[in-house]
């Protein structure tokens, strides 16, 4: 059965001329305009990749750090200890620990948004791989989350960054900004993300690598954007 949208959507989907794909500037201009939410909203690219996600080296994963922010208070734990427990308070983590962070998690507690850790720490965090694993908050390498220079770490996730993987479709789906930012600011952040994911293609995709690209915030329509908007 077709999920039926609401009124409020569909007078929005309205502004969406069918078919069209429109620059960046003008995509970004018109996701604001059609954002109905009670609440500032947030605002999310999708591409479609031209990968095979079954291949390890086409599957895609990483993190960014959005020029403008994403608009969003981010809270940082640390698994950490020493001198890297300290390195992690100086940069502003929101909680330090070591096995007793670990434990405090396994008893039920997940109010955070990023977890990192340095590499000594990862035999016991491992043992979070259920709780963390399905949620996406599991240390990894790939994301920068698995360090010895926690400092940065810290820094990144709470100035902007953002992580990105395929799914099984391959697509990758990222936020960028809130619906309240300046489009300038949206413009930049949706730019920044656009190059990384060019940038990333990998070496065995043969043709259209992106194949589409879109942009809506949470609740709006979807507008598509002209790739090479992006990248001008």
């Amino acid at each position: 059965m077709a999920h039926k949208r609401g009124k409020k959507y569909q007078d929005a989907a309205k502004m969406v001329e069918a078919d069209k794909v429109y620059t960046m500037g003008d995509a970004v201009d018109l996701v604001k305009k059609m954002d109905f939410a009670k609440f500032d909203a947030t605002v999310e690219v999708a591409f479609k990749l031209n990968v095979d996600t079954k291949q390890a080296d086409q599957q895609l994963r990483g993190a960014l750090v959005l020029p403008n922010g994403t608009g969003k208070e981010t809270t940082v734990i640390v698994f950490a200890k020493g001198d890297q427990a300290k390195a992690a308070e100086a940069a502003g983590a929101d909680v330090v620990g070591e096995q007793d962070l670990v434990e405090r998690i396994q008893d039920g507690w997940l109010d955070f948004d990023v977890a990192i850790a340095t590499p000594d720490m990862m035999a016991q965090v491992g043992r979070l791989g259920r709780v963390l694993g399905p949620k996406g908050l599991m240390p990894n390498p790939k994301t920068g989350t698995v360090t010895m220079n926690v400092e940065k770490a810290v820094s990144d996730a709470k100035n902007g960054q953002v992580t990105y993987r395929t799914d099984r479709d391959g697509n990758v789906a990222v936020p960028f900004g809130k619906v309240s930012f300046d489009a300038d600011k949206l413009a930049g952040n949706l730019k920044t993300i656009a190059e990384t994911i060019v940038r990333i293609r990998p070496a065995a995709v043969r043709g259209t690598y992106v194949q589409h690209v879109s942009i809506s915030s949470t609740f709006g329509p979807s507008v598509d954007v002209d790739l090479a908007s992006l990248l001008a």
